[in-house]
């Protein structure tokens, strides 16, 4: 195996990919598939074999030139590599629709992720069940995941309540959050955040669908 780069220099975009390497991986290992190139997985892929090699590159080496990558093998390195080769509770705060429907979404185990615990401010969905997971008043928000020591947290409650609860959230042991909410948190730089804001995504896809068609 060739030797790692600095972690410092990989660009964010790179790791991204790796999740999406991942996925179609495991999805050529239920196909029974052992061997795949660089040429024949990103078939599957928004990106060219060379963007391929490049970003696993960064991490070592992992294939045979005009062998390609063993499946399983590769599965369980990029496993490695994003430290979901271990399972990572979450949890969730904000069981609205978008909450609850997250709280029935099974592709989150695809990569070792499993929403353990799930809160909401509105004491009429106390005790209720989304998902096998059991609905518990916020008041309880720090207790629970200072006990159970998560990591991880899934925000999706309004965007004038995401600011505090973020900060609670950090205090209580949180140091990584993926934000629905439409606004953006300020943390400490060791918190990590990422941000899904579903509107201006679309507004992206229909300003360039737009903008194509006013090419035609």
């Amino acid at each position: 195996m060739g030797r790692k780069k600095n972690k410092d220099i990989i660009p964010h975009e790179a790791i991204r990919r790796l999740s999406l390497y991942l996925r179609a991986l495991k999805w050529l290992s239920r196909k029974k598939i052992k061997v795949v190139s660089s040429d024949e997985i990103t078939k599957y892929l928004n990106t060219i074999p060379a963007q391929f090699r490049k970003d696993l590159s960064y991490f070592g080496g992992f294939g045979k030139r005009g062998v390609g990558y063993n499946v399983e093998a590769l599965i369980r390195e990029i496993e490695k590599i994003l430290g979901t080769n271990m399972v990572w509770d979450i949890a969730l705060i904000g069981a609205g629709k978008l909450g609850t429907a997250l709280l029935g979404y099974a592709g989150f185990m695809e990569f070792n992720l499993k929403i353990a615990i799930a809160f909401d401010n509105d004491r009429s969905k106390a005790g209720r069940v989304f998902g096998n997971i059991r609905i518990e008043p916020i008041s309880r928000m720090k207790k629970e995941i200072r006990e159970k020591k998560i990591k991880i947290a899934l925000l999706t409650v309004p965007a004038q309540y995401a600011q505090k609860i973020s900060e609670d959230l950090v205090q209580c042991g949180i140091k990584a959050i993926l934000n629905f909410a439409p606004v953006n948190l300020h943390l400490a730089n060791d918190i990590h955040v990422a941000h899904v804001d579903m509107a201006s995504e679309l507004g992206s896809l229909v300003y360039r669908l737009k903008h194509k068609s006013s090419h035609k």
